[in-house]
């Protein structure tokens, strides 16, 4: 997939990861819980800011997926808290990357960032080297086993965020 060069500001500020999906209930939150693990695991915490937010309203105030959690608990990933938020204005400019999953996401996101916005907005699947589509497919209405599938591309994805900004994952 295409290489993205992720910059450090001079300052060294935390850089600011938003996650974004459809309902802010299984993709994003999912890709927001593995960043934190892989994060946590790596001693980085301090130099991230990591969120997950919504394109659309209707699951704001909901919990994570039951299935979501589920895999990321078989997954060893560290639990933690959410609720479904909707995307804001100020986190076009509170956050550095602004992550969809598919290409409608971007395309919402694209139509509502501010003009003086500096937001990186793109696909996380597109750092995801190995894989041939960059879209990370919605599995709300899926099993168990697709969501299974959702990780593994969330995981890749993260992975390759990371690794394609060496300033920020040196200890």
């Amino acid at each position: 997939m295409s290489s993205v060069s992720l910059i450090m500001d001079e300052k060294g500020d935390r850089c600011g990861v938003l996650f974004v999906c459809m309902g802010n209930t299984c993709r994003s939150t999912m890709a927001e819980g593995i960043l934190r693990h892989l994060l946590n695991k790596k001693g980085l915490t301090a130099k991230y800011h990591v969120d997950s937010a919504a394109i659309m309203d209707w699951q704001v105030g909901n919990p994570v997926d039951k299935r979501t959690l589920a895999v990321l608990k078989e997954n060893n990933v560290d639990p933690f808290h959410h609720v479904a938020r909707h995307i804001t204005r100020n986190d076009f400019f509170q956050f550095d990357y602004i992550l969809g999953m598919d290409d409608y996401n971007i395309s919402d996101l694209l139509s509502i960032k501010p003009v003086d916005s500096k937001a990186y907005i793109g696909l996380l699947g597109s750092f995801d080297e190995s894989a041939e589509d960059p879209v990370i497919h919605d599995p709300f209405c899926s099993s168990k086993t697709i969501f299974q599938k959702v990780y593994a591309r969330c995981y890749a994805g993260c992975l390759g965020f990371l690794k394609s900004n060496p300033q920020r994952t040196a200890v």
